[in-house]
């Protein structure tokens, strides 16, 4: 199981991972990753999701005292909690818009980009749009032309629509844009729309390589299919027992559900048993 690894680093995936299904962080799950804290090993909040969605989590779990790392838009944007400071912020070129938008059209489902606090797209009561608007606690707004009227720069877009259709959509997406973007989905019904070479794999082993360590070091956490490259180059992968089963194939331990403290489980079983 590769159990017996040095952990200095905990990557956590959110929804469907850290949190449960009422997207929270349990006590029993919140008190083992704090007293790994303690302990000397360091957090990675690596989500899909914009910064600002994930800074409730960052600060309930005190992660700028004890040198945190959050890793949004699944490795496009990654910040130190402690000094605040950005070390990577990769941006989509704005050509790619106007034919994303396109498929927009051509896929009926819908486009949406985050800047800041707020998410943007034409069709602001679209229900996927409205799960993301709660999950981040972002205000949405609607605009007449995608392309024209959403904040530059845009650190990346999100399809949405029903389970049913994504998987057809997201490989004609990863076929028309081949060497120009990363696609693929994190959920059934959202497909991530990335810059080139954006994905949490790369991003977690450049994270462990700035901290002075080995992404062998590193234990990863996660439920879908963006965690897929994560929980593979991490020294020891997790899968939760809801996580999609191709992500459960790629993990070196299926651990419980995110309802039934699975994270917790294992960081006390490897991690807190030896201390």
């Amino acid at each position: 199981m590769g159990t017996e690894k040095d952990i200095r680093l905990i990557a956590l995936d959110l929804d469907g991972t850290l949190t449960n299904d009422e997207k929270k962080i349990t006590p029993e799950t919140k008190e083992a990753l704090m007293e790994a804290q303690r302990m000397g090993v360091r957090l990675c909040l690596a989500s899909g999701r914009p910064p600002f969605g994930m800074m409730p989590l960052v600060e309930e779990l005190e992660m700028a005292r004890y040198g945190g790392i959050l890793m949004a838009y699944n490795g496009g944007y990654v910040m130190d909690c402690q000094s605040g400071k950005v070390i990577t912020e990769v941006i989509l070129d704005d050509s790619l818009l106007f034919r994303l938008h396109e498929y927009q059209e051509l896929s009926g489902m819908t486009l949406m980009t985050y800047h800041n606090d707020k998410i943007y797209t034409e069709h602001p009561n679209d229900s996927y749009v409205q799960i993301s608007s709660r999950n981040n606690r972002m205000k949405v707004v609607g605009v007449e032309n995608f392309t024209r009227d959403v904040p530059k720069p845009v650190n990346k877009c999100l399809m949405v629509g029903e389970p049913a259709d994504v998987p057809y959509w997201e490989k004609e997406m990863q076929d028309a844009f081949c060497g120009e973007m990363h696609i693929l989905r994190s959920t059934p019904y959202f497909i991530e729309l990335l810059p080139l070479g954006i994905d949490k794999g790369p991003a977690l082993s450049a994270i462990c390589n700035a901290m002075g360590m080995s992404v062998g070091n590193a234990m990863a956490f996660g439920d879908s299919y963006n965690d897929i490259s994560m929980i593979k180059a991490a020294g020891i992968g997790v899968a939760m027992e809801n996580a999609e089963d191709a992500v459960k194939a790629s993990a070196d331990i299926v651990t419980l559900s995110n309802n039934a403290d699975g994270v917790a489980k294992v960081v006390k079983e490897v991690i807190l048993s030896k201390w």
